[in-house]
This record gives structure tokens, C-alpha cells and sequence, in this order.
């Protein structure tokens, strides 16, 4: 990008960041003006303690509200279903989303389909969504998807077996409470892969043909925390300057890729969640080095400057680039990611799931073009 290029930044979200913030939350309900409160989670935030302390707080404040904590990984089109009706029977007037990327997609949608006519999937066309949408707080507690700074929600077509999304500045929460005390009790596992998931976010939102430099900004920052705090996140959770790290590392890289795009790798991994229900920060993070490789020769300059902030020095720009490859693949085997076989790709969905990849809404923001048959080459690569 020139300096010359035309670009605009909206940041719809106030966000609130500090270790405890979590219990300003009835001050951002009155913020609102709200009287009636839809929250939105899941069965193992509820399990985890997490959703306890937030709600004693609420009832010691006298706040009305209702939990629907059914929302599952890789939100689907049903649970978006269900928690509308609920949120129309109380009616609630705000919703509040505690979790990671699942409840606050989930909590998105929900705000579109309570306000406004139709089926969700008619909402994948951004023109539909006319009106206001019920106002939304997030509190993320994993450091990864970067959803309580975004205005995307992307759920599953359980019919189709496919991922779509719907965009638009008004679903994005209005106000976000970042609060890196709500993480700490992350596993291992997860904090390792929604690491990488936010990794994949500041590196596609970088390289993305759409990037713009407010974006590229975030995004360099935003890889330069989640490669120096996320192998202390994930083997000693209970750092707290660690999981500051990566949860700051994590909203910027949203910030990244909401004003840019995607690209390949989420081609590829929501197509693998939309058909097996895999995990998606595991999908990106097999995925990431693969496609890297595959798109090294379209954005080289670009990849020797994601090796810049990945802290390694190096003499050419092609030589930068090769070792921005090696760097993710070696991070991604330090924090025990899964090898693509786990995912289970069976032979004959290939062509399937390369059909999809390049149907993706962002497909067209990948540094190098991909047809259906460059998806089919990238995965057959990593087929056993």
C-alpha cells in the first residue's frame, strides 16, 4: 500500500482493559441504559466458576438477567435460533457475551435475528441488517478471536456443513471489558490454540490484499506480543503478565483483520470446522505455515517484516520471509499443536472442502490468487 491510497477506520467498541475490569460490568449495563440482561455463554464457562463471579456481582447490583449457556463450539445456526426466542421471551434489552469467539459470534447474531425479520443466513447480505441490533458487552476469556472488538459473526449452516459470516459495524459490541484475570484458567491445549488463532489473525489482517496501515499497525504489534508472552501462557497459566500479553495481542490482532481481512488459512480452516466441527484455532494453526509457504513469493517484503517482529534479523527479504515460515512452525510445535491427521480429513471430502475454501467470503483478499485447484493442492499437501 501507498501513502496515497484511500483507506477509513471505524472502531465502533469502547473497550476497557485492566485486571478487573470484569466487575465494572453493571456500570456498563447503566451505561446503556439497559434494565433487562441477556447473557450469553457457555457450558464450560459456567463450569469453569468464571460466569459465578461475574453474575454474584450482577445480583448483588439488583440487575435483571438471564443466562443462556448452550451456545457450543463452532456456534450453529440452532443455538443462534434458540437463544433469540429466550432473549425475545424476557425481552431482554442487552446482551452480554462471556467466553471466547463461540458466545460472542453466538451473542452477535442473536442481537441481529431479535431485532430484524428473516433467517439468519439472509444476514450474510450486510444490507439487510436495517435497523439497530440489540447493544452488546463482550468479556472475552480466551486470548484468540479478537470477537469483542470485531463487527463479524461466524456461524455454522448445520445443513450445509458450512461456515458463513455476517458483517457490520453494528453488530460489533459496543462496549468490551478486557480483562486478563478472566483468562488464567484456560488449559494448556486451549490457550495454545487460540494463541495461534490470534497469531493467524495478525498475520493474514497484514498480508491481506484489503490491509491498510492503522491495521498493519496492530497487526505487527500484535505479533510481536503473542511470540514473546504465548509459551509462557500456555506452560505457566497463571502468569499474569503473560496472559496480558497475549489477551492485548489478541484484541489488536482483531482490530487487524476487522479492518482488513482473512484470507486463505480461514478459507481452509472454516471450511474443516463447517464440515467436521474442528476445532478452528487448531484448523488455523496446521494451516498457517502451509499457506504462508504457498503464498511466500506474493508477499515476501511483507513476511520479512512478520520475521522483524517475531524478533529475527535477516540479511534479504526472501531470507526474512523463509524464516517467518520456519518461526511459525516452529512456535506452533512448541505449544504441542495437533498435526493436521488429527483433524481426521477423509480422502474423498478433499474436493469438498476445496470447493468451499474458494467460495469463502475471503478468498479474494489472499496475497495470491487461489482457485479451487490451488485449495486442493495446499490440502492434499497435508494429507497423511
Amino acid at each position: 500500500m501507498t501513502l496515497l491510497n484511500s483507506f477509513n477506520f471505524e472502531l465502533p467498541t469502547k473497550i476497557e482493559y485492566g485486571p478487573g475490569v470484569a466487575q465494572k460490568l453493571t456500570a456498563a449495563i447503566r451505561e446503556l441504559n439497559a434494565l433487562s440482561v441477556f447473557i450469553v455463554t457457555d457450558k464450560g464457562i459456567e463450569a469453569s466458576g468464571l460466569l459465578d463471579e461475574v453474575t454474584s456481582r450482577l445480583a448483588k447490583d439488583r440487575v435483571q438477567f438471564e443466562i443462556f449457556s448452550d451456545v457450543e463450539s463452532n456456534p450453529k445456526d440452532y443455538n443462534v435460533l434458540q437463544g433469540t426466542r429466550l432473549a425475545k421471551q424476557l425481552p431482554a434489552d442487552c446482551l452480554v457475551a462471556i467466553g471466547g469467539g463461540s458466545p460472542i459470534d453466538c451473542a452477535k447474531a442473536i442481537a441481529v435475528l431479535a431485532t430484524h425479520a428473516g433467517e439468519i443466513r439472509d444476514f450474510e447480505n450486510a444490507e439487510k441488517i436495517s435497523g439497530n441490533v440489540l447493544p452488546l458487552i463482550a468479556i472475552p476469556t480466551t486470548a484468540g478471536t479478537g470477537s469483542e472488538v470485531t463487527f463479524s459473526s461466524v456461524i455454522t449452516d448445520t445443513r450445509q456443513k458450512f461456515k458463513f459470516s455476517i458483517h457490520h459495524t453494528k453488530i460489533a459490541p459496543r462496549i468490551a471489558l478486557i480483562d486478563p484475570e478472566m483468562t488464567v484458567t484456560m488449559p494448556a491445549p486451549l490457550t495454545a490454540a487460540t494463541g495461534m488463532d490470534a497469531l493467524t489473525h495478525a498475520i493474514e489482517g497484514y498480508s491481506a490484499k484489503c490491509a491498510e496501515p492503522l491495521a498493519d499497525a496492530a497487526a505487527l504489534y500484535a505479533i510481536e506480543l503473542i511470540v514473546t508472552h504465548l509459551k509462557t501462557a500456555v506452560f505457566d497459566g497463571r502468569d499474569l503478565e503473560a496472559r496480558a500479553g497475549m489477551l492485548l495481542g489478541s484484541v489488536l490482532a482483531g482490530i487487524s483483520f476487522s479492518h482488513s481481512d482473512v484470507a486463505a488459512v480461514h478459507c481452509i480452516a472454516e471450511a474443516l470446522g463447517g464440515k467436521y466441527d474442528a476445532a478452528h484455532g487448531v484448523c488455523n494453526a496446521v494451516v498457517l505455515p502451509v499457506v504462508m509457504e504457498y503464498n511466500m513469493q506474493y508477499c515476501t517484503d511483507k513476511y520479512a517484516r512478520i520475521a522483524a517482529a517475531m524478533g529475527i534479523d535477516c540479511d534479504s527479504s526472501r531470507e526474512g520471509a523463509r524464516q517467518a515460515v520456519n518461526a511459525v512452525k516452529k512456535l506452533a510445535a512448541a505449544v504441542n499443536i495437533p498435526d493436521f491427521a488429527s483433524l481426521g480429513v477423509k480422502p474423498e471430502d478433499v474436493a469438498e472442502l476445496a470447493y468451499n475454501a474458494s467460495i469463502n467470503g475471503s478468498n479474494g483478499s489472499n496475497p495470491r490468487p487461489m482457485s479451487q485447484d490451488d485449495y486442493l493442492t495446499v490440502i492434499n499437501s497435508m494429507m497423511p
